[in-house]
């Protein structure tokens, strides 16, 4: 573990004094941008505040390492640095603080993000890359905390992978030969969560260009580190990772208060992470939080007076002008004077930012007054109106939901007064309302010409000569075309290089195409999800495969709070096209065989669900999504591997479509909606029923997000006129999301003749063999027996 102190530094630190001075100016702007944040919070102009106070110093000495090509996955503490590396103006912070919708001045999150969360255009305004290899680049923030190391991991294996790539023609635009550092930051206090201890042993296995920053200011929010970290000091129960006879980490402990130590720390550690490729971790301590954690309360409700007057004595800047002075490189007066522009210059910014927040809010609220007069006119509420119109007029900093709920109030209000006034209210409303709606709406998933609803149906075809084999080979057979085809392809996981993922879905392919291409990791679920976010920032096309789909729920929250929403939360600004790859539905025993698609349907939005019935579908469904920008889960069916199968002659060039269902049996009874294993279920019990004349429509949805984008189910329920969901899902599951999709958003409840119906596995998970599967999961003979309720019901002289 290296310590640094400025004495010891002093001699061999050269630094010119009109950069100490910039360096003095920025930070002093940064704070002073801090301190009237929180003010415009408590006054009312902005929802919540939280800010990089008591950071500027270590994040200024931080940016001076930080070179085009290389990323950060940090917390929403970095304003400063972001400044420092000319990715965020002081008058964009202020935008963000008032969540400016506009992208032109807050092009982070478009509003979308509370303050303090940055980011960088990785995009151009179609959806293509820019070349990141020639740009300072940020991640894309998210608030729950240490949820940006898994993604660190991934940004920082991307250069290990380029600096072993062979040629590929995109490289250029991402990577500089892998010579790139990613850098993350984190607080002290979140240090605690298992995603950071998971995170920073995967680093330390893969040894990748990878430095955290651990700020350190002996609080997480009110609570005090010794009730956070073992010994009080995460870089002491780290030292064990300190690098030696074998690979590790390189260790720092710099004070952050102390400007020449850090710039000296920072270069050290660059040095060491983008030549040696070799992890490191700075721990900044005796740094201070001048105002608390946020806006949400005051520190001093929980730190001591002896504390609090420690934190002015070290607060960064203040050494840092102390600093300045004592060795000649400024005079008090001069140093007055940069303080005073400094802070004159945020608070140019902060008007700056409000006024082009406000002025279109106050030429939309005219143009809305003006209608709402000329309605009033001609109405018998013109009482009501007008007073709508006064309140809405008085307010001085008015936001659209004023303008909005008056407007709409006055429409209820002259609901039975057609005009030509009202009319115009009316028509005004909706193209005010369709816009904003896209403004915070927009960018779920793929906009661009690269989505995946854009790619067309390839159906594979067969011949005499197409061999029968078993699932897997279909799926590896169309592996080793991709990874032949794609140099940026890659796949890893729990046993997906060695023995060739567990099912022997992967068998032969690294010995193929090497350990970079298809690799192991450890068990690390998190983690292996970060890895295929971070890498497909950087270009790449990664499939991270999760072993199970009951070990998806280790992965669960960084699959929904991040790569679910990153082009949402970037309005398109970044993208991340993952692929993860599991395994799930029918099996034996409780954490083999569960299938928590209602779960998995409503946290991952911005997420395409895929789930093939058979292995050939599952391949076409690869094929796509590598074709696409977009992300996607596809899960195979685990009782799927073993099934016979026939190779399609056109295996590489299949496509399977993204939304479309697609019939699988036709009939005139009734429609039985289902996906995945329950497909061979279902058509099984249909056979059966066949014998007593009656005829079910098998429907296999393919993908639960999107659901059926040309309403298809719809067109089969009005023949049938009776519908089944049909999953493995708990009760009010993804069978009460179909039928949901089907009944309210086609309008299905029109055609319908008896109650519909679903038919799901009990509340419990799944017992252990084949008697608990059959009495937990739901069986052909079930179907069997509700098909015959829901006729006999309707036509009871049917079985008479």
């Amino acid at each position: 573990m290296n310590n640094s102190t400025g004495q010891e530094l002093e001699t061999g630190f050269e630094i010119h004094k009109n950069e100490v001075v910039n360096d003095y100016a920025l930070a002093v702007e940064s704070r002073e941008a801090s301190l009237i944040g929180r003010r415009e919070v408590l006054t009312g102009k902005a929802k919540f505040g939280i800010f990089g106070d008591g950071k500027e110093v270590a994040q200024i000495a931080w940016a001076k390492a930080f070179k085009p090509g290389d990323f950060r996955s940090g917390y929403y503490r970095d304003q400063t640095f972001m400044m420092a590396i000319g990715a965020l103006t002081t008058q964009e912070f202020f935008a963000s603080l008032y969540a400016d919708t506009d992208l032109n001045h807050e092009p982070a999150s478009g509003g979308r993000q509370m303050n303090g969360h940055f980011a960088t255009r990785s995009l151009n305004s179609d959806g293509s890359w820019k070349n990141l290899s020639e740009m300072k680049n940020s991640s894309a923030d998210i608030s729950p905390t240490a949820s940006q190391m898994p993604r660190l991991v991934g940004l920082a294996q991307a250069s290990k992978i380029y600096r072993h790539m062979d040629q590929w023609s995109e490289k250029q635009k991402f990577s500089n030969n892998g010579n790139e550092i990613a850098w993350g930051t984190i607080g002290n206090a979140s240090t605690s969560e298992g995603l950071f201890f998971e995170a920073i042993n995967a680093a330390g296995v893969l040894q990748i260009p990878m430095v955290v920053s651990v700020w350190d200011d002996d609080y997480g929010i009110s609570v005090h580190s010794k009730h956070q970290t073992t010994k009080e000091s995460i870089s002491e129960i780290l030292s064990g990772f300190q690098r030696g006879e074998k690979p590790g980490y390189e260790i720092f402990v710099v004070k952050g208060w102390d400007y020449p130590a850090l710039i000296e720390t920072y270069k050290k550690a660059e040095k060491i992470a983008r030549d040696e490729h070799v992890p490191v971790l700075i721990h900044v301590v005796e740094m201070t939080q001048p105002q608390g954690h946020s806006t949400s309360g005051s520190h001093e409700r929980y730190k001591s007076k002896e504390r609090l007057e420690w934190e002015r004595e070290f607060d960064c800047i203040r050494q840092m002008r102390l600093w300045i002075e004592a060795n000649g490189i400024a005079t008090p007066d001069e140093l007055d004077e940069i303080e005073k522009a400094a802070k004159k210059a945020a608070r140019e910014a902060r008007s700056k930012a409000w006024k082009d927040y406000i002025t279109p809010i106050l030429d939309e609220r005219a143009e809305a007054l003006r209608l709402l007069h000329a309605l009033a006119q001609h109405s018998v509420a013109s009482d009501e109106i007008t007073s709508l119109s006064t309140n809405l007029e008085k307010i001085s900093e008015p936001l659209r939901r004023d303008i909005i709920t008056a407007v709409r109030k006055s429409l209820r209000l002259t609901l039975r007064e057609p005009s030509n006034q009202r009319a115009a209210l009316e028509y005004w409303l909706n193209q005010y309302i369709e816009k904003y709606q896209t403004k915070y709406s927009s960018h779920l998933y793929s906009q661009s010409q690269w989505s995946a609803l854009n790619i067309r149906e390839v159906k594979p075809t067969y011949s005499e000569q197409s061999p029968e084999v078993d699932g897997r080979i279909v799926l590896r057979e169309n592996f080793d075309q991709l990874l032949s085809s794609r140099p940026e392809v890659l796949i890893f996981g729990e046993d997906s290089g060695k023995i060739g993922d567990v099912n022997q879905g992967l068998e032969g392919l690294q010995s193929e195409h090497g350990e970079m291409r298809v690799s192991d990791t450890g068990i690390r679920e998190a983690t292996i999800l970060g890895q295929g976010i971070g890498l497909a920032m950087r270009g790449l096309r990664p499939i991270a495969e999760i072993q199970y789909l009951d070990y998806l729920l280790y992965a669960l929250q960084i699959m929904s709070d991040d790569l679910a929403t990153v082009q949402y939360r970037t309005v398109g600004g970044q993208k991340a096209p993952v692929i993860v790859r599991t395994r799930g539905h029918r099996l034996e025993g409780i954490w083999h065989s569960g299938s928590p698609m209602g779960a998995i349907v409503h946290s991952m939005r911005g997420i395409y669900v895929l789930v093939p019935r058979d292995m050939t579908k599952a391949a076409g469904f690869y094929n796509t999504m590598l074709d696409s920008d977009d992300t996607a889960l596809i899960i195979e069916c685990l009782n799927g591997y073993r099934l016979k199968e026939r190779i399609p002659d056109n295996l590489s060039e299949i496509r399977t479509p993204i939304g479309v269902v697609e019939t699988i049996r036709t009939g005139k009874d009734l429609t039985v909606v289902t996906y995945g294993s329950n497909c061979r279920i279902a058509l099984e019990a249909a056979e059966e029923l066949s014998r007593f004349g009656i005829e079910i429509e098998v429907i296999d949805v393919q993908s639960l997000i999107p659901f059926d984008i040309h309403h298809d189910i719809v067109k089969s329920l009005k023949k049938t006129n009776r519908i089944i969901f049909f999953d493995e899902d708990v009760p009010g599951g993804a069978s009460a999301y179909m039928m949901q999709q089907v009944l309210e958003v086609q309008g299905g409840y029109r055609w319908l003749d008896s109650a519909p119906r679903t038919l799901t596995s009990k509340d419990h998970r799944p017992a252990y063999g084949s008697d608990g599967d059959y009495f937990s999961k739901p069986s052909a003979d079930d179907l069997c027996d509700l098909v015959i309720e829901v006729i006999k019901e309707a036509e009871p002289s049917r079985f008479s």
